[in-house]
């Protein structure tokens, strides 16, 4: 039965029918059954997790340099508060980082009143024309990310988060790093930025937006699903397995008899759901499987979701039917995080359906790779510390910040002392291009 109802990737397979205990229906609807199921690690969606972390960083990276009015920024402008935002292991310095990629960050010297040289990076010509790209491919889809926000904060009670929130899902969710300021205003008839009673700033959405009140699944649900299953409402998620997975004969009958359940729309009132019943589980998991659809390579690190209680109506614990449905939501516990990715969304290790801003991304690694394998190699020489003339514009830019700001982090100029940063990250750079 689940195979004819529901899709799977090259690498799934699915459990077979069994019949109904008489009963199991009765307990299905009125409480929340004591199911577990084992995490089984899945090496094939660990390779769509791998490589995240490093791509992200240098994007973000590149973003803020290219935001610069100047085109260059010393290596203490991307520390403190912005290094958390890049998400870098914490003992791996950011220029380390930086000078993996000679093709995409160009550095240069330039001394401070003492003498001190100070490392500054600038865009090279091949990340610029990148960047320039990724802007466009932005503008010309302005709506779908207009409209990937607007269903995100549908998705809560009041239709409004906090924008610390926010940021946490704005890589996923492929926002600009400046959005708030690129990005929101270009809607001031959709969106408004508002102060919460605890001072934080969050966007509100406007009016509610009937048309975009339709999850994924319903809308799959007319090509997918059988005419009574959608009358009734009676919505299947797609479930598939890695394989080795085994499931024990109470576990596949309960997630027969879970399918059957109701299912509510996370775009409705659900104040009327116990939540100790099933019937709950399922719309907390309609409400991941409509979340993980709106980020442009459907997943995201489960902390990202952590501030979503309250807004979006979730119980104590709600992250919990992650590992209760591992046929629907895989946890790749790389990066040394847990990242929540959604399994109908991929065919092994790629995605089923790309989006633009992810073919941006895509050849953005394929650069690193060129850049991280041609420094390795001996391609890239270290040209000396820049001396400009006093008269140099660039020279008195640079001097301007470093007066204005001082050195923050001694340790960041000891960059010939760093020590190289590898990792299966840049291994799976490779895979990328390949």
């Amino acid at each position: 039965m689940l195979r004819s109802i529901f899709g799977c990737g090259k690498n799934c397979r699915f459990p077979s029918n069994r019949h109904h205990e008489p009963g199991f229906r009765h307990n299905q609807r009125y409480s929340l059954v004591n199911v577990k199921l084992k995490w089984v690690k899945d090496r094939v969606l660990d390779t769509a997790v791998t490589g995240e972390r490093d791509l992200k960083a240098a994007s973000v990276i590149m973003s803020i340099i290219a935001a610069d009015p100047s085109g260059c920024v010393p290596i203490y402008r991307l520390s403190g508060r912005r290094r958390g935002q890049l998400g870098l292991p914490h003992d791996v310095k950011v220029s380390t980082f930086m000078r993996k990629y000679p093709n995409i960050f160009d550095e240069f010297h330039v001394p401070d009143s003492g003498g001190t040289r100070v490392p500054w990076f600038r865009l090279t010509p091949d990340a610029m024309t990148l960047n320039q790209e990724a802007v466009q491919v932005f503008r010309e889809n302005q709506k779908d990310f207009r409209d990937r926000v607007c269903k995100l904060l549908m998705l809560t009670r009041d239709m409004i988060l906090p924008i610390a929130t926010i940021d946490q899902l704005k890589w996923d969710l492929g926002l600009p790093y400046d959005y708030v300021d690129s990005f929101i205003p270009n809607y001031k008839d959709v969106f408004s930025l508002t102060r919460l009673s605890d001072d934080r700033v969050a966007l509100k959405l406007l009016s509610w937006q009937n048309e975009l009140a339709v999850s994924q699944l319903e809308t799959d649900a007319i090509s997918q699903q059988t005419e009574e299953d959608v009358r009734t409402g009676r919505l299947r998620f797609r479930v598939g397995f890695p394989r080795g997975f085994g499931l024990k004969r109470k576990s596949i009958e309960w997630l027969e008899e879970w399918q059957t359940l109701p299912y509510t729309s996370p775009y409705t009132d659900s104040s009327h759901l116990d939540s100790r019943t099933d019937v709950s589980e399922k719309r907390i998991v309609g409400m991941f499987h409509e979340l993980l659809h709106l980020t442009v390579e459907k997943k995201t690190e489960r902390q990202n979701v952590s501030n979503l209680r309250k807004p979006l109506n979730l119980p104590q614990k709600f992250t919990k039917v992650f590992e209760r449905h591992p046929g629907i939501f895989y946890i790749s516990k790389k990066n040394d995080t847990q990242t929540v990715v959604l399994r109908e969304a991929y065919d092994g290790d790629q995605l089923v359906h790309r989006h633009p801003i992810s073919e941006i991304r895509n050849k953005f690694a394929c650069l690193m790779k060129e850049g991280f394998l041609g420094r390795s190699r001996g391609l890239y020489k270290k040209h000396p510390a820049a001396n400009f003339g006093e008269n140099d514009e660039l020279h008195q830019i640079c001097n301007s910040e470093l007066c204005e700001n001082g050195i923050e982090s001694e340790e960041e100029y000891e960059g010939r002392m760093f020590s190289e940063y590898e990792s299966d990250e840049t291994n799976r750079l490779f895979e990328l291009c390949e």
